[in-house]
């Protein structure tokens, strides 16, 4: 049996397909997505990861990774800008080793095909699911409808299976039917009363605030917050994958786990 062969790409056409692919310049965020730190320029081996943490950098180095694509990254809007401390000790990791970040957020979340959002509705085995309109931008929220009614506890139950960990917040009867489902991975709790005014029976998120629980008793929509790093583990995971069959490239997806 013959080794397939791995391939490369130059840096600058990775990131041109991957501004292209993912819509970056159609999505206002509050972080900069793309290259954030540049490292060598040619690319044969990636790893993924949620969050660039300094465990994920240390893991990558040893599988001599070329890139590391992430969900979270850096320069987050509103964050102090001087390079020190925790931030100095990652970024000075990847300068070092000359290796490449990218990150991508919001477009990330939203991609109809790869996106946090989509891979959710894939990894729950829901029906096709459908961008709720008024929730923006466009694939922040998702919905689908069951082919049958069922009760929140199944649903509830379903979710921590396929997510291998306990819901972080629940708010509903056990018995309470749900046939239309909204959600929103990661922080995306503040959309809860989208969802309502669409008509959802639940709505998931990764994350709960105080005033979520009074929405969801209030407008009688059952709510789940199953993790805001146990929902977005997968849509990093398709984007690392596609570009690995795209471009012959080797791909390791690393979970660093995280109660969040």
């Amino acid at each position: 049996m013959l080794k397939q062969e791995v391939k490369r790409v130059e840096r600058e056409q990775l990131e041109a397909y991957l501004r292209d692919f993912l819509a970056v310049d159609t999505i206002k965020d509050y972080c900069p997505n793309g290259l954030q730190i540049e490292g060598r320029p040619h690319i044969q081996s990636i790893v993924t990861g949620v969050t660039a943490c300094q465990e994920l950098l240390e893991r990558a180095l040893v599988t001599d990774a070329d890139a590391i694509l992430v969900h979270h990254g850096y320069f987050w809007k509103g964050e102090p800008q001087p390079i020190k401390g925790m931030k100095k000790r990652r970024v000075q990791t990847l300068l070092r080793n000359d290796i490449n970040l990218f990150a991508y957020h919001l477009p990330l979340d939203v991609h109809l095909r790869i996106g946090n959002n989509a891979q959710l509705a894939r990894l729950m085995d829901w029906p096709e699911p459908s961008v709720l309109a008024s929730a923006e931008p466009e694939g922040v929220v998702m919905y689908t409808e069951l082919s049958h009614t069922e009760t929140a506890e199944q649903v509830a139950l379903q979710l921590e299976t396929k997510l291998g960990r306990s819901l972080v917040c629940s708010v509903h009867e056990s018995q309470h039917p749900v046939r239309k489902i909204a959600w929103c991975t990661g922080g995306g709790q503040g959309f809860i009363d989208f969802a309502a005014a669409a008509g959802c029976d639940l709505f998931i998120t990764g994350e709960v605030s105080e005033p979520t629980v009074h929405s969801a008793r209030e407008q009688g929509i059952a709510f789940f917050a199953a993790g805001h790093h146990a929902t977005e583990r997968y849509g990093i995971q398709a984007l690392g994958e596609h570009l690995a069959e795209k471009f012959g490239l080797t791909h390791q997806f690393i979970d660093i786990d995280s109660p969040a």
